[in-house]
């Protein structure tokens, strides 16, 4: 089984809503993607001192799975159909992320 990392940087559109979002993207949106078969694990990341056009928050997923082009439908689905759902923000703008194949597993300090 592969493992793979997604990232995912945002931004709140409105940055008098932070809370909002942030409290969105913690208790609703990281769960309802954590449905999606093949993710195993999220966590989010504020960054200090973005850069233009850089996202402020990055969110990142860990997969793991067999098929990683199937997990990754239904993670397109999954958002689809919370979206449908109203279970979306109109605060948050997606700036930027990318998609990872783990290569070297975990380490840590001996």
């Amino acid at each position: 089984m592969e493992r793979w990392l997604f990232t995912v940087e945002s931004n709140c559109s409105d940055p008098s809503k932070e809370k909002e979002f942030n409290e969105w993207y913690d208790n609703i949106h990281l769960p309802d993607i954590l449905e999606t078969p093949g993710f195993v694990r999220a966590s989010r990341y504020e960054n200090t001192n973005p850069a233009e056009g850089q996202g402020k928050f990055v969110s990142m997923y860990e997969i793991e799975t067999d098929d990683l082009a199937e997990t990754m439908a239904a993670f397109t689905e999954k958002v689809n159909s919370k979206a449908a759902q109203g279970r979306m923000s109109d605060i948050v703008m997606a700036v930027g992320g990318g998609l990872y194949r783990q290569i070297t597993p975990p380490m840590e300090r001996r």
